[in-house]
């Protein structure tokens, strides 16, 4: 058996949440544990006490790192640019093809603790990129705003789960041919906006 390592590790805080991803994506949400995170890390089973109050603290502070990439990616086009709602789009869809179980931890509110301030912050991070789908000088009214980005949110986060579970090969098979999954979100995102987009 693998001996453990003491707790003096130099990135013990980051580790973990290391382990807790590399777990996540290798064995899926029900197989974390704190136990089997500090066996990934190769620490004792207390070490993530020193860091996390409980599984939902780190889970948090997991989804948190989800959040600020999935903005990040999403703000690599600025909204400046021509078709940066495109390129937004395809960087969350991306993004949760990419990391599966992240993205499903990262809206799973019972594993998390809602109050986790960078939790707070990164959803908030993610929300101000959508609400700039409603941002538009055609778009005057705040139920048209609103409208706007409830709509394209509900679109990319639907068309990220029906990729993830493997559920557009019907739409795929009827789609022109060389057609791939953004290709075929950009007929979805073309129709959405009529055309507009």
């Amino acid at each position: 058996m693998e001996q453990l390592k003491p707790y003096h590790h130099g990135a013990l805080r980051d580790a973990l949440l290391a382990a807790a991803e590399s777990i996540l994506r290798r064995d899926g949400l029900p197989a974390l544990t704190l136990r089997a995170i500090a066996r990934e890390a190769g620490v004792s089973h207390g070490a993530p006490g020193h860091h996390f109050k409980d599984l939902s603290e780190l889970l948090s502070e997991l989804a948190a790192l989800g959040f600020e990439r999935l903005t990040s990616m999403m703000q690599e086009v600025s909204p400046t640019e021509p078709n940066w709602r495109i390129a937004a789009s395809h960087a969350y869809v991306a993004f949760a093809i990419d990391n599966p179980g992240l993205f499903s931890l990262m809206f799973r509110g019972e594993r998390l603790n809602a109050d986790n301030p960078r939790l707070l912050a990164a959803r908030q991070s993610v929300f101000g990129v959508l609400v700039q789908f409603g941002s538009s000088s055609d778009l005057a009214e705040d139920r048209t705003r609103i409208g706007a980005m409830t709509a394209q949110w509900c679109l990319l986060h639907g068309y990220a789960v029906l990729a993830i579970d493997g559920r557009l090969a019907r739409l795929m098979a009827i789609a022109p041919p060389g057609t791939d999954t953004m290709g075929l979100l950009d007929f979805a995102l073309t129709y959405q906006a009529g055309n507009k987009i």
